[in-house]
């Protein structure tokens, strides 16, 4: 009888352990998360102002010294024209946070040597022009959209900058123009009236004589590495869950004989 109730209980602790393995296996891994949910990209470089600043570089962090230069004046003027309490929270935010990148961005720029203009570029110019003519009912739609299209004409900027650059210096400052970027786009979509179909278009894919895509060689790398192209993770975890499973039978098998 003791054997017995031996045998049940060996039995009960190998379902539990198969349970515990067979989870952990299949589980996703999930990305590390700031308090508010969103993801948190890790930071695996120092800045120390090492490696080679190419010309693109140094266009980069100009870009962002002018972008401060005028979304900040146009921040505050939402602050000063709006009369929706939303594009004149937008504004504030908009405003203070260019604030601390344009520190940022002197702070590189002093490093590397880098001159910085002191004053919008023409176009920039025009648009804070636009909206001083604007009045408070034309206002909101031209500060919203102008802003809305100017971040997302940079995110290809910020893309190649962070992915090509050897300096440190300059692929951290990336990385934080890139977040900065992406929580001024979530504001400003946040106003409700941004016009989707006034925003650039994005250029035609290449043809399929083109390059192959980013995401293609990506793709043909990871295959190439793994030594088994054409297999997928997740059915590599369920062949070993099952083996788990078809061990943990077996076994419950030899004591019930027993």
């Amino acid at each position: 009888m003791r054997a017995v109730r031996s045998s049940r209980q060996l039995q009960r602790w190998l379902v539990g352990v198969s349970a515990m393995v067979l989870t952990v296996l299949l589980a996703p891994v999930a990305p590390a998360q700031a308090a508010d949910g969103i993801p948190v990209p890790a930071t695996t470089f120092k800045d120390r102002g090492v490696g080679a600043v190419s010309a693109a570089d140094r266009d980069f962090v100009i870009k962002v010294r002018l972008a401060g230069l005028w979304e900040i004046p146009a921040g505050n003027m939402a602050v000063e024209k709006s009369d929706d309490p939303r594009v004149v929270n937008i504004g504030k935010s908009i405003a203070a946070q260019h604030v601390v990148l344009d520190n940022l961005d002197r702070t590189v720029a002093k490093k590397l040597d880098i001159m910085l203009p002191n004053v919008p570029n023409a176009a920039q110019q025009i648009w804070l022009d636009e909206m001083r003519a604007a009045n408070s009912t034309t206002f909101d739609q031209i500060f919203i959209d102008r802003l809305r299209a100017a971040h997302g004409n940079i995110f290809p900027a910020i893309a190649t900058i962070r992915a090509s650059t050897r300096n440190d210096s300059v692929r951290q400052l990336a990385q934080q123009a890139n977040q900065f970027v992406m929580t001024h786009m979530t504001l400003l979509e946040s106003s409700e009236i941004v016009d989707y179909g006034a925003l650039p278009t994005a250029p035609a894919p290449a043809g399929a004589g083109g390059p192959v895509p980013v995401d293609g060689q990506m793709i043909a790398a990871a295959s190439a590495n793994s030594g088994l192209p054409g297999v997928n993770t997740t059915v590599i975890l369920l062949v070993l869950a099952a083996a788990l499973v078809v061990g943990v039978i077996t076994t419950m098998r030899i004591f019930r004989a027993r």
